[in-house]
């Protein structure tokens, strides 16, 4: 198997890093979570990772601006936006900037991975989806 995917997840709420952590670790991904976008940024200037999965509102710095500190620091780079507000002109915004895909809140652990795996695909990696076999 190839090198495990670097993901930094940056959500407010920390039941979403709680819960999708694990079910990341399940596909062979190293997750970092943050609830706090400053320390999230600062840490993209630090290191540089394969996906980044970043809800679009939080309250000191909105996940566009992270997108756009994101595709300066690291062009390669996916990133795909979580919204709790299923606004399409807003997700649309983000694919204009350079995300690479967003998903709506609610949903499932397996959407993400979904996502995820199309994200390493699309940076010639692989996810292994017999790992997580749970169904949830």
């Amino acid at each position: 198997m190839s090198a495990s995917l670097e993901i930094l997840l940056l959500d407010d709420e920390p039941i979403v890093g709680k819960r999708l952590k694990p079910a990341l670790a399940k596909i062979g991904c190293e997750v970092e979570v943050f609830q706090d976008p400053i320390a999230a940024v600062a840490r993209i200037k630090q290191k540089s990772f394969d996906i980044v999965v970043t809800d679009i509102r939080m309250d000191e710095m909105d996940g566009m601006q992270v997108l756009e500190i994101v595709r300066e620091q690291s062009p390669r780079t996916k990133v795909i936006m979580i919204t709790g507000y299923a606004m399409i002109a807003l997700a649309r915004e983000a694919m204009e900037k350079g995300a690479f895909d967003f998903i709506a809140k609610p949903f499932k652990p397996d959407d993400l991975r979904k996502v995820i795996a199309k994200a390493a695909e699309a940076l010639g990696s692989k996810v292994d989806f017999s790992a997580a076999n749970d169904n949830n």
